[in-house]
């Protein structure tokens, strides 16, 4: 094939890229935020992907350009466009990732089961929000949250005061799910769609930290949850891979939470326990390819993320004694230093039994965590 991708920031997404690339025979080119980024071994440069003109000298010679994250300013998007550069997902896409209001009001629109919500622009709309909803909220940043950041529980109408200054916030009903879930489908310019196991994800500290594909017991919310995520990808006419974060409420329904337009957490598991990992999925989806087998290659995997990684030392320094351990679990450096609540890597386990499977990959994880 021979064709080059370039890719938008240095992260772990865009480092796990790279092994499908090579694979699939493609030059994969990476413009990083920083020198010595998770990518760098990809990274052909640095430089600030917010400067429009930075991004078009990256742009020049590649067949298209994807993403390791969502924050590319929509301006920098249009001028990528308005060069004939092929941007996938494309600029009206990821504006709805890219704020929460819009992404709310675009959901809603397709008629996709979301939490009750309003853009709440002071402390008397946030007040009027809390009586009618049992005296509890959600408040959200529109723009720049992740992972539990710009995300706070209120009880009272001036406890997101400080946030106000930043202007309009996202106010949500506060959910009372059983658990959470994640859909992960991916789709190309031509309309193919393929979707991966319905998956349970652990959130801890409003980070991810474990993942168990397919969901334990949800077989009878798989069809629920696929057609939600592909009237999503269809709807807004997303190209590559879409995750779909859910809360499964305590009546069996499904809520979307949350969207992203890249290869997500909760799909590190398809690496090691799909026959089409989500990152050659995106790769083949960007540059609409036929789509690859997304079926598992066992009936369960479970994925635990390393968060802040050994103290004083790094992965690679613990890889002998961890291998040793557990021949049958993956190991993932992300090539990222080790720090207090950091995604430095995660561990995988496939198999047969969910008991099995679990307490291997969360005891490979543990070799990391002092």
């Amino acid at each position: 094939m021979g064709a080059v991708i370039g890719v938008i920031g240095g992260g772990q997404l865009a480092r796990m890229m790279i092994p499908a690339a090579v694979e699939l025979g493609l030059e994969l080119r990476v413009l990083a935020e920083a020198a010595g980024s998770s990518a760098s071994l990809a990274a052909t440069a640095v430089g600030d992907y917010t400067d429009a003109e930075t991004v078009l000298r990256f742009a020049e010679g590649v067949d298209v350009v994807t993403f390791d994250h969502e924050h590319v300013p929509q301006d920098v998007l249009r001028r990528l466009v308005a060069a004939g550069v092929p941007v996938r997902p494309g600029p009206s896409a990821l504006g709805v990732a890219q704020d929460k209001l819009v992404m709310r009001e675009r959901l809603t629109a397709l008629g996709i089961p979301v939490p009750a919500w309003a853009a709440v622009r002071d402390r008397s709309e946030l007040s009027d929000f809390l009586a009618a909803h049992g005296g509890a909220a959600v408040v959200k940043t529109p723009r720049g949250g992740y992972d539990g950041n710009g995300v706070r529980i209120v009880r009272a109408a001036d406890d997101a005061d400080d946030w106000f200054e930043g202007g309009v916030l996202l106010a949500e009903e506060l959910v009372p799910f059983r658990r959470e879930l994640a859909q992960l489908v991916a789709r190309r310019p031509s309309g193919e769609l393929a979707a991966w196991a319905l998956a349970e994800t652990v959130q801890r500290e409003g980070v991810c930290a474990e993942v168990t594909a397919p969901a334990p017991g949800g077989e009878r919310l798989v069809g629920a949850a696929r057609e939600i995520a592909e009237t999503v990808a269809h709807g807004l006419e997303v190209t590559g891979v879409l995750a779909v974060e859910l809360f499964e409420t305590p009546d069996g329904g499904l809520l979307v939470n949350e969207l992203a337009m890249r290869p997500h957490n909760s799909g590190h598991w398809t690496i090691d326990g799909a026959a089409t990992s989500q990152f050659e999925q995106h790769l083949r989806a960007v540059l609409d390819l036929p789509l690859g087998d997304p079926g598992p290659v066992a009936p369960v995997a479970v994925m635990v993320n390393i968060l802040g990684g050994p103290p004083g030392a790094e992965l690679p320094d613990r890889y002998p004694s961890a291998l040793a351990a557990h021949p049958g679990v993956k190991f993932h450096a992300y090539g990222k230093a080790s720090r207090p609540g950091r995604k430095v890597g995660h561990v995988t386990a496939v198999g047969d039994s969910l008991d099995l499977v679990r307490e291997q990959a969360r005891a490979a994880a543990t070799f990391f965590d002092t």
